[in-house]
C-alpha cells in the first residue's frame, strides 16, 4: 500500500528522488501518466495492467467518452526506471502538465502515487473540508 506525503526537489535534468518506501512498492520500473486535478499519477506495472484490463472491458469502449478517456490516460503514459540513486526522470511534457518546477510533493494514495507541484498541493489540501469529507464517508458507510 502506498501511503504518506513526501517533499523532494527536481534537479536540473528533470530527475526526482523517489521515497524509498515507494520504490519498494513500485519496483524498478513503473508507469507515470497525467492524472486529474493537475497532478501526475504513478502506478506499479501490476496496477497499470489491472487498470488497462478494466478499461478494455468497459461497456463503452467504442463510445466517444471512452475513446477520449483512453487517449488521455494512455497516450500520456511513460515508463519510469529508478536509477541506482533512487531517482526517476519525468518527461518534460509531464512536468509541464503538472507545473513541476523545483519543489515537488509526492503522496501515496493507496494503489498509486501522485506528483504535485508544491504550490498546487498546498492549495488543494488547504481547500479540503474535513467535515464535508467525513459526511461523504458516512454516506458511503466508511
Amino acid at each position: 500500500m502506498l501511503l504518506g506525503e513526501y517533499f523532494h526537489n527536481i534537479d536540473a535534468k528533470g530527475r526526482i528522488i523517489l521515497p524509498s518506501k515507494f520504490r519498494t512498492e513500485l519496483g524498478e520500473s513503473f508507469i507515470v501518466t497525467k492524472g486529474f486535478d493537475g497532478c501526475l499519477y504513478g502506478y506499479s506495472v501490476e496496477a497499470w495492467k489491472e487498470i488497462e484490463e478494466k478499461i478494455k472491458n468497459l461497456p463503452l469502449v467504442t463510445g466517444k467518452d471512452a475513446r477520449n478517456f483512453t487517449r488521455y490516460f494512455f497516450s500520456n503514459a511513460t515508463v519510469c526506471d529508478i536509477d541506482s540513486q533512487g531517482r526517476i526522470l519525468i518527461s518534460s511534457s509531464l512536468r509541464e502538465f503538472a507545473s513541476l518546477q523545483k519543489e515537488v510533493t509526492i503522496i501515496g494514495v493507496s494503489s498509486r502515487i501522485e506528483f504535485w507541484s508544491k504550490e498546487k498541493w498546498q492549495e488543494y489540501s488547504s481547500n479540503q473540508d474535513a467535515d464535508d469529507i467525513a459526511e461523504k464517508m458516512s454516506i458511503l458507510g466508511i
